[in-house]
């Protein structure tokens, strides 16, 4: 045995010693403390080096250590500049493990994370929908307020993502955001009620619990996708169909009448539902109605039926609650097997489950009568489990099960788990309590107990018996003159206590045993514990009521040991008992009733389960197992009288039924549904479309393929082309090629057009073709979302021709991009219509999507406002009599066209000449630049010269920090524009205003303004506006709106400002621009600006 061990150890020790060796030995003793720090820190130098190397199979093999490091625990939070790096890797793997890294460790390194925040947004628009699902993740667990707008553009991009998996992800991202910004409620709404309609089953359940954490009260969006979610149910997945079940088992609660009644009406006159206080006529007539299930209803019961069997025991407890709310009693009971079966779990659900079997068992016991064998107790059950067992036990109990019962409890009195003894001793008791035929068995079964060895099982049997005396105490006095001999050997105070009060309480049926007892416990007073102590006043001041003459002169040295006792309690009860036995000149009326005080008849005390009360919550919940309302619980409605209109339900069957009335169409539609429902397919069109990039020539060798598929059929064609192109360059492909679509089916025209519009697209600038399909964004809406009305008239003819699958299958993508990537800069080229010939409406069509961003359109013009205000750059302090201004001109920089153009003051404050002022060391983050001014020789006392210089801000509002130096001194200063002075002013036309508005790309924030009427005028808005930001007014048409343009000066972007006057004292703020970090550093300026006086 031992030659046969020792290799084994010696291999086994080998094996940790290379485990260790792979680990480098991050576990050495804690004695050598700097031993352990040096391996720790070479461990992870060498893991910095692996992913800083060029070869992709070292950045693989580090990033799966690290990621091992995190499945174990181990803290690998300081790698974090070092796998950020590797964010943007061409290798799908290395991205998929580094996307692991960051959702684990964004929110605790949100600094760093947020510098790599346009790598995950163009990540976003990876073809592989892993990568943009893990981006997401990413995105939305960097919990900082300022990057909310990007998370919430990003959602509303993933939730129109082809790929159901993004689209999941979407719904999860949904309840992070809530709970960063809750006031971002209405806007998720928006995105759930778009993701509830979604047909993928890897959806449903993530939006359901999006819905159940943002809007739970809004069972409005839940009527028209009920039918399908029912449907659905068997095919999410486990978890997801969990909350979908407990979320329909309250809309159930709230939409069908109570199927209880006729079942009530047949079993008892008691009602589970609201009771009405109707006369006898009217619920004669009620009862004349026979009940009729509501189909949905029925529809909800049929499908969840099947889950019963589900592998998930969550699933399982799911179903059961939901046919115990609201199914007919009669068919409950297909529940209780399931339930058992459960039974066969781990200790941590048979808990759950026997909890709720416990609540269950108290209405209806004939559910689990058929399986009280499963609940008898197992030696290894822990005592938790046994306890339950019992409770359900008890509540099964009757007269037919009795007798079997009893001998089981017998034996569960011998366990060697002496809290269990006791539990099944007070099981007893309940037993004998609720069924009388069997209270004498049980009681002379407890006085048996008496004689037991063990303390705990006698003490519990001396309270129970006592509980049962006080039932029927007048034929018991056998059994408290044999409790009254226990005295000398119980010890327990409980048990000692309740033999007092038996006695006390029958001291007349005792007449000899009451006042020995009372001697021997006048002996050990002293001595006796707190609770006993009370007793024996008790049982002293009652022999004195009726025995006196025996028992005075105890009662009287009890009552002096009390009055002196350490307890107040004690003291306090001597007193009061003193003055209410004792007559003296004191006494006041009380005196003479003290007898009917002292021994007045006692009602006998009701044994309940503690079950009893926690049906009012809904089983399966956490509230139910605590028995107290939990945080986020949400209460079970009331049957309603009258069932709410069942129509609701039906705006999904009337779509469906005209999405299917084109019998020619027919095949078609169910092909593309199939396309757009099944996960494996839109894998394969990921997969198909991965190699492209979102570029036109790419673009167009797709569009050619899907153009020659079409001559088969032209729907499917259509369908896989979009989605090709949708999955690789989402932005300007996919609703370009629905323009085609629509137009094609609105004129009748063959494949070989369509073919044809494909390759026109493919001809167009990236410009054109975000302005295009940013425009046919806002028409081709989700199922039940209205047009918008600020489409143009062309575009409103060719929606009313459109088919209605097309509608239907559309999803809302208003707002497409995120902010402006570098990569992904719109190119100023003009349009170019190609050369074969087109339908006159179609050119129509594309003669109005012709927008072109180029100067000839938006021109910068002259500052509508130069304010005057100056910032200080050096105090004369601090600069020992130097002292340095700066203030915005408002003009274009002349030293550069992505320049701020400066002015900087200088005044000499002292009364000698200041020599060699000029720039030192300047500290500028990275890509910023600066020109600075030519040096000035010197300044006199008391002068001042006015300098110019520009800072290339990259359109952001970090501080540029430079010293300002002179000969003797250098000091340190900084700028930091307001986000106002980053912009130009641009002159342009409304009509390209609202053009440049709706493009894909421009994203929007907004906000609502209050303020007095009077501060809604045009001049008092405009010189607001202008001071803030430097802006151009753009002319409008309407007396309500105010329109203000200009561009970012880094970059070009154009930021478009909206004042839209509401009714009353309120406006909204609108701002588009594809630079959205800006955009809401600008909306929180202004807003607080318009809103004062």
């Amino acid at each position: 045995m031992s030659s046969n061990s020792f290799p084994y150890n010696e291999q086994s020790g080998g094996g940790e010693a290379t485990e260790l060796g792979q680990e480098a030995t991050s576990t050495i003793s804690p004695s050598g403390a700097f031993g352990l720090f040096s391996s720790d820190l070479k461990k992870n130098e060498d893991l910095k080096q692996m992913l800083e190397s060029n070869k992709d199979s070292a950045k693989l093999d580090a990033m799966k250590r690290i990621v091992g490091m995190i499945a174990k625990g181990k803290n690998a939070s300081e790698l974090f500049p070092a796998v950020v790096k590797n964010v943007a890797s061409k290798n799908i793997e290395i991205k998929k493990l580094v996307y692991v890294y960051l959702v684990r460790y964004a929110e605790e390194q949100q600094d760093l994370a947020l510098l790599s925040i346009s790598t995950f947004q163009r990540a976003l628009k990876d073809p592989n929908q892993l990568i943009r699902a893990s981006a997401l993740r990413v995105l939305s667990s960097i919990r900082v307020p300022i990057i909310v707008p990007i998370m919430m553009l990003a959602i509303k991009e993933a939730s129109a993502d082809l790929s159901p998996y993004v689209r999941k992800n979407a719904a999860h991202a949904i309840q992070k955001l809530y709970s960063l910004d809750p006031e971002q409620k209405e806007m998720l709404i928006e995105v759930i009620e778009k993701l509830l309609k979604d047909k993928s089953t890897l959806v449903a359940g993530s939006v359901v619990m999006a819905f159940e954490e943002v809007c739970p009260d809004r069972i409005d969006l839940i009527h028209k996708n009920y039918r399908k979610l029912c449907n659905l149910l068997v095919d999410v997945e486990e978890w997801g169909q969990v909350v979908i079940i407990h979320m329909l088992t309250r809309y159930a609660r709230t939409q069908f009448v109570s199927p209880w009644k006729e079942g009530d009406e047949l079993e008892d006159n008691g009602k589970n539902f609201y009771e009405s206080d109707d006369d006898q006529k009217e619920k004669t007539d009620k009862k004349k109605k026979p009940y009729t299930m509501d189909p949905d209803h029925r529809l909800l019961i049929r499908n969840t039926k099947p889950l019963l069997q589900s592998r998930n025991a969550a699933v399982v407890m799911a179903v059961a609650q939901l046919y115990w709310h609201i199914s007919p009693k009669s068919e409950a009971g297909i529940i209780s097997k399931s339930l058992v079966r459960l039974l066969r779990s781990n200790r941590e659900v048979q808990y759950i489950v026997l909890q709720n079997i416990a609540t269950m068992s108290i209405q209806r016991k004939g559910m689990f009568e058929p399986y009280l064998k499963s609940f008898y107790v197992r030696s290894t059950d822990p005592t938790m489990i046994k306890t339950l067992k019992l409770e359900i036990l008890t509540n099964l109990a009757n007269e037919a099960n009795i007798s079997t019962l009893l001998r089981e409890f017998q034996t569960y009195v011998k366990s060697q788990d002496k809290q269990f003894a006791a539990a099944t001793i007070q099981t007893i008791g309940r037993c004998a309590t609720n069924i009388l035929e069997v209270t004498d068995t049980c009681l002379n079964g407890l006085v048996c107990l008496l004689s037991n060895r063990d303390e705990i099982v006698v003490a519990e049997s001396v309270v129970v018996i006592k509980k049962l005396l006080q039932m029927q105490p007048a034929q018991h006095g056998e059994i408290i003159k044999h409790m009254a001999k226990l005295l000398d050997s119980i010890t327990v105070p409980v048990a000692r206590a309740s033999i007092l009060w038996l006695i006390g309480e029958n001291c007349e049926r005792v007449p000899k045993i009451a006042p020995d007892v009372l001697r021997k416990m006048a002996k050990s007073f002293t001595s006796e514990d707190d609770l006993v102590k009370l007793q024996i006043l008790n049982l002293g001041a009652k022999l004195y009521l009726t025995n006196s003459k025996q028992t005075k002169l105890l009662t009287q040295y009890i009552l002096n040991l009390g009055k002196y006792d350490q307890n107040y309690d004690i003291r306090d009860r001597t007193r009061f008992i003193r003055q209410l036995i004792v007559p003296n000149v004191k006494s006041g009326a009380l005196s003479k009733y003290a007898k009917k005080i002292f021994l007045a008849q006692k009602p006998a005390p009701l044994l309940e389960s503690p079950f009893k009360d926690r049906d009012h919550f809904q089983l399966g919940t956490l509230s139910h197992t605590l028995n107290i309302k939990a945080t986020g619980y949400l209460e079970l409605s009331n049957w309603p009288e009258v069932a709410p209109d069942p129509s609701v339900r039906n705006v999904e069957v009337i779509e469906l039924a005209k999405e299917w009335t084109p019998a020619g169409k027919a095949k078609q539609e169910n092909s593309a549904k199939k396309f757009y429902s099944e996960s494996e397919e839109e894998e394969d069109s990921s997969d198909s479309s991965s190699d492209s990039e979102s570029e036109s020539g790419s673009e167009s060798g797709e569009q050619g393929e899907s153009g020659e598929e079409g001559d088969s059929n032209e729907d499917s064609s259509e369908d896989s082309s979009s989605e090709q192109d949708s999955e690789s360059g989402r932005e300007s492909g996919l609703e370009n090629k629905r323009t085609a679509k629509r137009n094609s089916k609105a004129k009748g025209k063959s494949d070989s057009e369509d073919g044809e519009k494909e390759n026109e697209k493919s001809k167009t600038s990236d410009s054109s073709n975000d302005e295009s399909s940013s425009i046919e964004d806002s028409s081709s809406d989700s199922e039940s979302e209205s047009e918008p009305e600020s489409e143009s008239e062309s575009r409103r003819v060719t929606k009313e021709k459109e088919k209605k699958t097309k509608q239907d299958r559309t999803p809302l993508t208003k707002d497409v991009s995120l902010l402006d990537l570098d990569d992904f800069n719109p190119v100023s080229t003009p349009v170019a219509l190609p050369t074969p010939a087109l339908s006159p409406s179609l050119m129509a069509d594309l003669e109005g999507l012709h927008l072109s961003t180029s100067s000839s359109v938006i021109s910068v013009s002259t500052p509508a406002f130069v304010p005057t205000k100056t910032h200080v750059l050096l105090h004369r302090m601090s600069g020992k009599g130097l002292a340095a201004h700066y203030f915005f001109p408002r003009q274009p920089c002349i030293f550069g066209d992505k320049m701020v153009s400066i002015q900087i003051t200088l005044n000499n404050t002292t009364d000698r000449k200041i020599e060699n002022i000029h720039i030192g060391e300047k500290k500028l983050p990275i890509g910023m630049k600066m020109h600075v001014f030519n040096p000035i020789d010197s300044l006199e006392p008391e002068g001042s010269i006015t300098v110019s210089m520009g800072i290339d801000f990259c359109d952001s509002t970090q501080t540029a920090s430079f010293q300002l130096c002179t000969k003797d001194d250098c000091f340190n200063v900084n700028i930091q524009p307001p986000v106002g002075e980053l912009l130009l002013p641009v002159a342009m036309s409304e009509k390209d205003f609202k053009k440049e508005q709706v493009l894909t790309g421009m994203n929007e924030t907004s906000a609502v303004i209050i303020a007095a009427p009077q501060n809604f005028t045009p001049s008092v808005i405009f010189q607001k506006v202008v001071n803030v930001a430097n802006v151009g007014a753009v002319p409008s048409g309407q007396d309500n709106i105010h329109r203000f343009a200009a561009k970012t000066v880094h970059s070009g972007s154009l930021m478009l400002v909206t004042v839209e006057l509401k009714e009353g004292s309120t406006a909204q703020l609108i701002i588009n621009t594809e630079k959205t970090v800006i955009g809401s550093v600008l909306l929180r300026e202004l807003k607080p600006v318009l809103s004062q006086g």
